[in-house]
């Protein structure tokens, strides 16, 4: 019995590949009453398209073939999608060499990606500002990403994948047995895909004590009716050096609907989903990380300080007309859509973690830092882990 905890996007897809390969029986617990509550719904819905990372990486290794297979299921099924493509704009000359290393990083990695001046950018995105030139990758799409886990949920549940909702993973109950709050449960192989909750599953079984989770509060507004139809692809800054954020951007949905962000706040909570709501027992601690990570690394410094002012509307809004001069303060809407990252920290380092971290002790794997672009990467994600026995 394969044993998976957590209904997110990777549990979930690890348990599609187990089956597919005949190697199940699986049983996925799931500590909240559905799949996708939290990252894995809560998401902008974007498909990547491979540009920004690292050669050799993990997260380069696998979002070009994941997009491919999550593309095709979503054409399968017959769910929603918008395939406009994307670009990354300049907002001042500074951002020049780091456009440079993402086309270098997307060329290297096989991704589809072209150079265009300030006259072609108007041409695939009127009204959008950069200086001097700007990169368009046509593979970025996005979907509905409730839908595609509402909709993996029922395939899976065909397939004889058990759900067990309400449930949360405490730790190893000797060999080959699983304590959770619902009892004991035996397995074969235990996948812990807990998101937010991994490391501190992880550190269950005496694994990876040096890694932390670090929440990141991401806000989204939603674009007014008016402007909506004025965004034809997804619009994207340059992103900050040495970190994993892309920073705030236009995303248009295949529903119509047009978000703008999400910010990257430094969060005091596991489910810090309001400006207090969230903030638990633990908020002390994940200070802690935070004021550590403020005075060791300059880029999360200048980051911090940057992204808590979004809070305020006007920094935000700042930060999106940035992009899209046409953008006047009334045309974000208020939102309650809130989206959480659970960023990994190296505490003994005192750095973020970039790429994904796959953890394998005996019958047991755990995957840490599973964040964007996991979304996107979760089908050949699986395939791998499910494939190589790692």
């Amino acid at each position: 019995m394969w044993v998976i905890c957590g209904g997110g996007i990777v549990g979930l897809a690890i348990a599609r590949e187990v089956v597919l390969r005949g190697a199940g029986p699986v049983l996925v617990l799931e500590e909240e009453e559905d799949v996708g509550r939290h990252a894995s719904g809560r998401n902008s819905g974007v498909l990547h398209a491979g540009i920004y990372y690292p050669p050799n990486s993990q997260k380069a290794r696998f979002c070009l073939e994941g997009h491919r297979l999550l593309r095709a299921y979503i054409e399968e099924r017959g769910l929603p999608l918008l395939a406009t493509g994307k670009v990354v704009v300049a907002r001042r000359e500074e951002d020049l060499p780091e456009l440079e290393e993402i086309y270098r990083r997307a060329t290297a990695n096989g991704a589809p990606i072209s150079w265009v001046d300030e006259k072609e950018l108007q041409e695939l995105f009127p009204g959008a500002r950069t200086v001097e030139r700007a990169l368009f990758t046509p593979l970025t799409a996005t979907t509905l990403p409730r839908r595609v886990m509402a909709a993996l949920r029922r395939d899976l549940e065909e397939m004889g994948v058990a759900f067990r909702f309400g449930v949360r993973c405490l730790g190893p109950a000797g060999s080959g047995k699983l304590r959770t709050t619902a009892g004991v449960f035996p397995f074969s192989r235990f996948v812990n895909a807990a998101g937010m909750g991994a490391d501190r599953l992880a550190h269950a079984f005496g694994l990876a004590r040096h890694l932390r989770i670090l929440p990141f509060q991401g806000i989204y507004y939603r674009l007014h009716p008016r402007l909506a139809p004025r965004i034809l692809r997804n619009l994207y800054p340059t992103p900050r050096r040495g970190l994993p954020f892309l920073g705030v951007h236009f995303t248009p949905w295949p529903d119509g609907q047009v978000w703008v962000g999400p910010t990257a706040i430094p969060a005091l909570g596991r489910k810090h989903y309001g400006i207090l709501r969230g903030v638990d027992r633990e908020a002390l601690a994940i200070l802690l990380r935070e004021v550590v990570l403020f005075v060791r690394d300059p880029a999360f410094r200048a980051h911090a300080l940057l992204e808590v002012r979004k809070y305020l509307r006007r920094f935000f809004y700042a930060d999106a007309r940035a992009l899209f001069p046409e953008l006047r303060p009334e045309d974000l809407l208020p939102e309650r859509r809130v989206g959480l990252r659970a960023q990994l920290v190296d505490v003994k380092r005192g750095r973020l973690v970039m790429d994904y971290v796959v953890v394998e002790d005996g019958d047991t794997l755990h995957i840490l830092n599973a964040v964007s672009p996991a979304f996107t990467s979760a089908f050949a994600f699986a395939r791998h882990l499910v494939g190589s026995g790692v």
